[in-house]
């Protein structure tokens, strides 16, 4: 895999893609994969794994809600994870993350993941750069764990958006009456922060990438979508899944 330099990577749509018309495109994927999660469901053979990472305000949540609320929810399960508990800090770092891991027939989505623990730990130092080497290699072998042993397949997104961009959103939370919910002045810090953040994502792509990553340009939500679930629509029509037939 390229080496992955990440302010050499557009956070924007190519000036050929057209609003209106990929938009049009995004409901006709959607609607294509309500029909094979429903296949995925009954067929139960394959599970999806589906990690979105970003920066603060890089829109991950809006991207769940609009990709996946079409499809059926018995079918799809999210998860988001936060700061660990002291529970969840007295096991392997991976122990909170396993058990969502997703069953034959399943989609699950994780807002942030197991990555949190090679990425803000890193850039507060609470992750020194020895242990976040050998959490890399234990990241890799359990992707490829669940991969060949339950035959879950996995996307990694990483929604990238500018600096401008991130400032502009969490600006918007202060101003915006049904946006203030989400302001958290830490947020605000962390941006401080966007240049540590940037390497330690970069080194995170390049050194776990046995499943490779999808970096989403981002600015533009509707560019976003269209990515993601045009990306998801291949993985699920490659399994070449079918109907099972009557149970004998």
């Amino acid at each position: 895999m390229q080496t992955v330099r990440l302010n050499k990577i557009s956070t924007k749509a190519p000036k050929q893609f057209n609003k209106e018309k990929t938009k049009a495109k995004t409901l006709l994927i959607l609607k294509e994969l309500t029909e094979l999660q429903n296949l995925l469901y009954a067929e139960s053979k394959h599970s999806l794994l589906i990690v979105i990472q970003g920066m603060d305000a890089s829109g991950k949540d809006g991207l769940i809600r609009d990709v996946f609320s079409a499809m059926n929810p018995q079918g799809v399960q999210v998860e988001s994870f936060k700061a660990p508990t002291s529970k969840e800090l007295s096991h392997d770092f991976l122990w909170r993350i396993h058990m969502h891991a997703p069953s034959k027939g399943m989609i699950q989505v994780f807002n942030r993941s197991h990555y949190e623990d090679i990425l803000i730990t890193r850039v507060h130092k609470w992750c020194d750069d020895a242990l976040a080497i050998k959490r890399m290699k234990a990241i890799n072998d359990f992707e490829e764990m669940l991969e060949v042993h339950n035959h879950t397949h996995i996307l990694k997104f990483y929604l990238h958006i500018s600096p401008e961009e991130q400032n502009e959103r969490l600006l918007e939370r202060l101003e915006d009456k049904t946006k203030q919910w989400k302001y958290n002045e830490q947020d605000l810090e962390e941006a401080k922060l966007w240049e540590q953040y940037m390497r330690v994502y970069e080194d995170c792509f390049n050194k776990c990438n046995k499943v490779p990553w999808h970096i989403i340009p981002s600015d533009q939500n509707w560019y976003k979508e269209y990515l993601v679930a045009n990306a998801i629509l291949t993985t699920l029509k490659n399994l070449k899944m079918r109907f099972p037939g009557l149970k004998k």
